[in-house]
């Protein structure tokens, strides 16, 4: 069963389905092998710019599709309903680099990155750090102004993407005796001299999805390659994360339907004592539990993603979105495997996957304590 066709205009559904016949004709065949070699394939990068799902929210002039933050929510749910490692490359691609240049790159940045990051080039976002997770800003890496052009030393971790991008929003220091007020947003391109892509994750879950430690030994970046003003960088993190948290929202809203759908066709055509365990009233409660906090979690994404297009608030309703929506992915895509019973618990069935990929949603962008003091904070005015 669907959200009431109400929630969505005659548009959003249409690039909706579009982009859920793509997921299953395109991706569902290759999510298997993808993610017992934990890597991405090439392949489906590519027909992702194709479909233009890498520039959902970009410019027409620019190459994008001049669309909503809301229809690239509605792109980031229908491909983690198939795969979540390939979501969550076209989501951090969308909901943060892209944002964080429509927002605050120059004329100049933009017409020189975005028609590349709408045609060919992947982004990743940079911020983490070995001692910087929740406390974002405690961070090592510096750059050193020299002239027309800025020295960049240090290491990144888990950043999404690492392996694929060809571009990166950097996050250092200028002057660590200023704390938070010296951090800057860097770009970086893949290949520069003086930085270099390190190891790979070996992870649980959106095994397919590149998380890597990104090395900078005297890395030069031009200065026209700030993003935003030097010192403004820990305004561009946090307000493009709180972008970003919708995404995620998306992301385990996605996860948590493909794995509630999967449930409910097994249970249909699973017998025991004689007839479908979904005859049984208990199998039909968990159902009935899992469609209810799928659509919750669907209703509180799709008004944050709302708000945030219509220029209302949406901080706190972001916050909320991805609180709820990875905690329901969590225990959906549980249930789902509880009700496969044995079955579930192989990987010749699908639960289990989404069981693992849903798990890292109450972890980055924030993790669930952080959305929770993020709300704390609003509702407590401090």
């Amino acid at each position: 069963m669907r959200p009431a066709l109400t929630q969505l205009s005659e548009d959003e559904i249409q690039f909706r389905d579009a982009v859920r016949s793509f997921a299953e004709n395109e991706i569902k065949p290759l999510v298997q092998e993808m993610d017992h070699k934990a890597e991405m394939n090439p392949q489906l990068v590519k027909k992702l710019f194709e479909m233009g799902l890498m520039g959902v929210e970009s410019p027409e002039k620019f190459g994008g599709a001049g669309s909503t933050f809301t229809m690239a929510c509605l792109a980031v749910e229908e491909l983690a309903r198939v795969d979540a490692s390939i979501s969550v490359l076209m989501d951090v691609q969308n909901t943060l680099v892209t944002n964080a240049f429509l927002k605050w790159g120059t004329p100049a940045l933009q017409e020189k990155y975005l028609p590349k990051m709408a045609t060919e080039w992947v982004g990743a976002y940079a911020l983490s750090e070995s001692g910087s997770g929740s406390d974002a800003f405690a961070l090592k890496t510096r750059a050193e102004a020299k002239g027309e052009k800025f020295v960049l030393n240090g290491s990144k971790l888990w950043i999404t993407n690492g392996k694929e991008a060809n571009v990166f929003i950097v996050f250092a220091n200028i002057d660590s005796t200023k704390g938070y007020k010296g951090i800057t947003a860097f770009i970086v391109e893949k290949g520069m001299p003086g930085f270099t892509i390190g190891k790979k994750e070996d992870k649980l879950g959106i095994r397919a999805s590149s998380t890597t430690e990104l090395l900078f030994n005297n890395c030069e970046v031009p200065a026209s390659n700030v993003l935003g003003e030097v010192g403004k960088g820990y305004k561009i993190a946090i307000e493009t994360l709180n972008e970003g948290r919708i995404g995620i929202g998306a992301q385990m809203l996605g996860i948590a339907q493909g794995a509630y759908e999967a449930a409910l066709n097994y249970t249909k055509s699973r017998e025991q004592f004689g007839k479908s365990i979904a005859s049984f009233q208990g199998v039909q409660f968990q159902l009935a539990q899992m469609r209810t906090e799928l659509e919750a979690a669907r209703l509180m994404v799709y008004n944050a993603a709302r708000l945030k297009d219509s220029g209302q608030d949406f901080i706190e309703s972001a916050a909320m979105a991805k609180l709820y929506a990875s905690k329901a992915a969590e225990k959906i895509t549980s249930m789902a495997v509880d009700l496969f019973g044995g079955n579930g618990f192989t990987k010749e069935y699908p639960v289990e996957k989404f069981w693992r990929d849903a798990k890292i949603g109450q972890i980055y962008e924030g993790t669930s304590n952080m959305q929770l003091q993020t709300i704390a904070k609003i509702e407590l005015g401090i």
